[in-house]
């Protein structure tokens, strides 16, 4: 039996990183899935290879978060595809690193209309699907700049923050309706939005050395609790903070 048989999920950023690892092991665990991106190429071939190995959980649709309309159709078409919603992960967002002083009030609002307002649509779009399956499970994935500062980084961590408010809001209204909403605070993990030119595996690993696991996370790693949250394994969570940083919300690393 497949710890997510029967439900149906939608995984934003699903083209690459956490969302496409995510997509991939949700549909191995028995959901069926609908991948959701701006990346319309890489995500249709994420799609496309979850289609080959699980014939029939995989459909992709264009979806830019930050638009009421795109998560209209998005959702309508996993509803007709797959008869309804159970899963949402809110999984898409962007990093723009700029001081406060040197950031202007556009690029504050760009970060901040895409990792929280957008996530805010996507639970909007969803209630009346969930609601109509009996309940269902929000994973907003913040980051562990939703949990400590990091200089250069205001409007994403601003973001970051308001997620985990957001959530913890949403988790009191949406309970009664058997809707649970959790925040999974990833650490320092290896996908193309961390990517740097030159480097290797060892390198990301130093860069986090001093800290208590001394490497960065694969994004299989955070799928994984992606899935638990997703499951009715959490059956009983709900405003929770799941972080998986690898020890860095901990503390400060050693010298």
């Amino acid at each position: 039996m497949g710890r997510l048989d029967g439900k149906v999920a939608v995984i934003t950023g699903a083209a690459r990183g956490m969302g496409a690892a995510e997509a991939r092991l949700f549909a191995d665990e028995g959901a069926r899935v609908l991948l959701a991106d701006r990346r319309d190429e890489e995500g249709r071939e994420v799609c496309a290879g979850i289609d080959r190995a699980h014939p029939g959980r995989a459909l992709y649709a264009h979806l830019d978060i930050r638009s009421e309309a795109d998560w209209a159709s998005a959702v309508e078409q996993a509803v007709q595809a797959f008869g309804g919603i159970d899963v949402l992960v809110n999984n898409a967002g962007i990093i723009r690193i700029a001081p406060l002083l040197e950031c202007s009030a556009e690029l504050f609002r760009q970060v901040v209309d895409t990792n929280l307002t957008g996530a805010f649509l996507g639970m909007r779009a969803v209630v009346e699907p969930m609601r109509e399956r009996g309940g269902g499970s929000i994973v907003n994935v913040s980051s562990v700049q939703g949990l400590e500062g990091r200089y250069g980084m205001p409007a994403y961590t601003a973001s970051k923050f308001g997620l985990r408010g957001l959530s913890k809001t949403s988790a009191i209204e949406l309970g009664p309706l058997g809707i649970r909403v959790n925040t999974l605070y990833p650490g320092p993990t290896k996908t193309a939005m961390t990517r740097r030119d030159g480097w290797t595996d060892p390198d990301y690993d130093r860069a986090y050395g001093g800290y208590p696991l001394g490497r960065m996370a694969d994004a299989d790693e955070l799928a994984r609790v992606a899935l638990f949250l997703a499951s009715d394994e959490s059956s009983f969570c709900t405003g929770g903070d799941f972080a998986a940083d690898g020890g860095v919300s901990a503390g400060k690393p050693r010298d």
